[in-house]
């Protein structure tokens, strides 16, 4: 059996839409329950929901064999795990950003307020720039304007809620979109079955 990790929310619906029309179709998992767990049994398949960050644990730990993550959650944490498809859903970019009226003060460290300290190192010490990670979990636009920090670190999909806000993007600097990834022992010894699974959704994604 193939056991599939598909991330909760906006992102995994997206998802599955793109499963369901390559052929890989869970009976009830539209439906408005609170079930977690779906099984194909002709296609001896089963697929999950967990939250977002969870899917490359679940991966990496082997309790699935393929998922769905975002390419922000796998720069974040960087799991043992193959990167296979572009799933081109969900996309969006990571960005700086800060008020209209920022002036950057490179004698001073850089407060920098995010819910990807990670990332937000790892940009800023290929710039050479000393920072000061703020961890947040939401709301960042509120960090600079209310003076916590001096710019944030997030995903950027329209923008809105940053010029609501007045505040502007500093830089994109990284493209951002669901991925399909797989165990490493799962692609080794059901990488026929994966191997299809890749081939029929990118057959859809040049139908589509």
């Amino acid at each position: 059996m193939i056991n599939i990790a598909l991330p909760k929310g906006r992102l995994g619906l997206k998802v599955y839409k793109l499963f369901e029309s390559a052929g890989y179709e869970f009976p009830g998992i539209m439906d408005n329950s609170r079930k977690l767990i779906f099984e194909n049994a002709e296609l001896d398949m089963r697929c999950f929901w967990v939250k977002p960050f969870d899917v490359p644990v679940y991966v990496e730990r082997g309790t699935a064999d393929i998922g769905a993550a975002g390419k922000d959650i796998l720069l974040e944490r960087s799991p043992d795990v193959y990167e296979l498809l572009d799933l081109k859903a969900g996309k969006c970019r990571m960005a700086v950003a800060a008020r209209n009226d920022f002036v950057d003060d490179p004698e001073r460290t850089l407060r920098v307020a995010t819910e990807f300290p990670n990332i937000a190192q790892k940009y800023y010490s290929g710039l050479g720039r000393d920072i000061d990670i703020i961890s947040l979990r939401g709301s960042l636009e509120l960090a600079p304007v209310l003076g916590l920090s001096d710019v944030i670190v997030d995903i950027v999909e329209t923008g809105t809620t940053l010029r609501e806000n007045n505040l502007v993007v500093l830089n994109f600097f990284a493209d951002l979109s669901a991925r399909l990834i797989a165990n490493k022992s799962s692609y080794k010894f059901k990488g026929e079955k994966i191997s299809e699974i890749m081939r029929r959704l990118k057959e859809h994604d040049k139908d589509s």
